[in-house]
């Protein structure tokens, strides 16, 4: 059954579910805000099973008309946005009929979507549409927009890099951000969802048009796709912005939500309220949801924010139907919540239960902990600036986390959007160290994210030492969600005064994806070929990947002298060290290996 407003140019039917309501009304209007109603269209009930269903069909070509929902219940009559809308008004309050075929760039139909030989060798970087393109030293021509994307120099930056997937954050129509006031100073990461199958109108360049950000977004993925990188959507199907102003509690009450008791909501998300995907259809609505972006918008995957307060049914069963659409399709998020939920935990999309969604990954909070430290705790260090204990901890971490099946499963990653930075974490946790040596923590913990197994991911800016700074205090900010522009813009002058800190990230991307043994395909092959070095000193850990192709010495040395470490008697060829990493061979080295301190030193042997 097809939910929403199902165009063409002869008519047009609408379909809403609504458990709650007596009867309901499509209202028309000519505009997408600020104008009188032009007419109105009762909508018929179904019958039996199909009694919480109603529908409705107007004769006519009404590509471009704008309508709400009048749900009238026993509660009260609410005005409504559908929650199917395709396309929207300003902010999202009135939903547009849109023939969708009108808004497809040219060549997106027939486009050939980027294949990975290998998917094990996927690089993720996360990206925000504005943080991107609005600051100053992006030079952008569409600052804060998806068209941002269609320009070369953007994209030519991630090429570069030698990426392979964009994350995008919150890319759907948010709440948080006044689309009709483009000149108010206003920031929001987005993860307040209003509309959930419409593009985000404050990244447009005319949001009062429903029909340009469908279009807009389409350029800027088609862009991307030509770019030969994929597009990985931001989704955030486990709470709303809030409840009672939420198209899902206007049509349907409380059906779409968990709930403590008659009067209270449960709140895994920490955001007020939770989704209740293992409802029939509620998961109809979320898996309809996913196919849509990944047929109509050829999205190539998927990053769900908080999955643990996701069902585990619901994401198995959006797999399925996704691989119909895209048999590489990509799917993972955070195998957590953010509190309680009245679903069961072992019913949850969360890293324990991990071996029960096959296909999906979870992000690795082990690693990145081990590395860097206490997400939350300050004095809680990691193995690269300071913890020189947590070496047994880094093993597990770089051969593949515990709780995944596979891999693939992993997805690694050292910082986000979400708390510090990566380099604000050395400012605030080794302040008394100086630049150079929280540079050399920060290429240590990039080699260790880069080689080890598993999926690697990185916040863009890392790569030259992103920093949020308050202007009100000069601290670092630790959730800039609704700080202000300046805090949250790409710095590009960064790239430069950290160049060398950028081209380390480059050449350990390039020299990662050129070499099979760093991204294995199954929990055994790791532990078949992957062997630690045993009697090492605290704060190194060393070890081989020896395997049908190739062997390779891959150590990390945390401490602030330098080690030797015996190799076999064999020419060995250097592709990192504490200065450089690529693809290529640095310099070469027989019998042993000298590791300076706070460094790594990568080499393949010549056997």
């Amino acid at each position: 059954m097809k939910l929403g407003a199902i165009y063409s140019k002869e008519k047009t039917t609408f379909t809403l579910f609504s458990p709650v309501a007596d009867s309901v009304f499509v209202i028309f209007y000519d505009k997408g805000n600020d104008s009188a109603e032009t007419g109105r269209l009762e909508m018929v009930r179904g019958e039996g099973e199909l009694r919480s269903i109603f529908s409705a069909t107007a004769e006519g070509n009404l590509d471009g008309v704008y309508y709400t929902y009048e749900v009238h219940t026993s509660d009260g009559t609410f005005s409504s946005h559908d929650p199917y809308a395709r396309a929207c008004g300003v902010n999202g309050h009135r939903s547009m009929v849109i023939d969708l075929s009108k808004t497809d760039p040219d060549g997106f139909a027939d486009e050939d979507r980027p294949k990975l030989a290998d998917p094990m060798s996927m690089v993720i970087t996360e990206v925000s549409i504005v943080d991107v393109s609005a600051g100053a030293s992006a030079h952008s021509m569409y600052p804060g927009k998806f068209k941002a994307f269609t320009e070369d120099k953007t994209l030519s930056y991630f090429k570069d890099m030698g990426v392979t997937h964009l994350q995008l954050m919150p890319s759907y129509d948010f709440a948080s951000i006044d689309e009709s006031d483009s000149l108010k100073e206003q920031y929001n990461w987005g993860y307040d969802p209003y509309n959930y199958n419409v593009p985000e109108g404050s990244y447009s360049t005319d949001p009062f048009n429903g029909a340009v950000r469908v279009r807009e977004y389409k350029e800027m993925v088609h862009s991307i796709h030509e770019a030969g990188l994929g597009v990985i959507m931001d989704v955030v199907y486990n709470h709303t912005f809030n409840v009672h102003d939420s198209c899902f509690y206007k049509t349907a009450g409380n059906y779409f939500y968990r709930m403590l008791d008659a009067a209270k909501y449960s709140d895994a998300s920490a955001c007020g309220n939770e989704i209740a995907s293992e409802k029939p259809m509620v998961r109809k609505y979320i898996i309809d949801s996913l196919c849509y972006w990944a047929s109509e918008y050829h999205i190539d995957g998927f990053r769900f924010d908080l999955m643990g307060v996701l069902d585990i049914e619901t994401l198995n069963e959006a797999r399925k139907a996704l691989l119909k659409i895209n048999p590489d399709i990509i799917m993972y998020g955070e195998g957590w919540t953010g509190g309680e939920s009245t679903l069961p935990e072992s019913e949850r999309g969360m890293k324990i239960n991990a071996p029960r969604t096959p296909g999906i990954g979870m992000f690795s909070d082990d690693i990145r902990d081990a590395v860097k430290g206490h997400v939350f705790y300050m004095d809680e260090l990691g193995f690269v600036n300071g913890a020189a204990d947590r070496g047994e901890e880094l093993k597990q971490a770089v051969t593949c986390a515990k709780w995944a099946k596979s891999p693939m499963q992993s997805i690694n990653y050292l910082s986000c959007h979400d708390n510090y930075t990566l380099w604000d974490r050395f400012i605030i946790s080794n302040s008394h160290e100086s630049e150079e040596m929280r540079i050399r923590m920060n290429k240590l913990a990039a080699a260790i994210l880069f080689t080890a197994q598993g999926i690697p991911f990185f916040l863009h800016g890392e790569e030259f030492a992103r920093t949020k700074i308050s202007e009100a205090d000069g601290a670092p900010v630790e959730n800039s969600y609704c700080s202000p522009l300046s805090v949250n813009a790409i710095d590009y002058d960064r790239a430069e005064q950290f160049s060398d800190l950028k081209a380390y990230y480059k050449g350990l991307i390039a020299l990662r994806r050129a070499h099979k043994s760093f991204y294995l395909d199954t929990v055994d092959e790791i532990k078949k070929s992957v062997h630690f070095m045993d009697d090492m000193p605290d704060g190194v850990v060393a070890y081989t990947i020896d395997n049908d192709t190739e062997k390779v010495f891959v150590a990390y040395n945390a401490g602030k002298n330098k080690i030797t470490i015996k190799l076999a008697d064999a020419l060995w060829e250097v592709l990192a060290d504490e200065a450089s990493a690529g693809d290529k061979a640095l310099y070469t080295i027989k019998d042993q290996a000298i590791i300076p301190g706070v460094s790594c030193l990568v080499a393949v042997c010549k056997c």
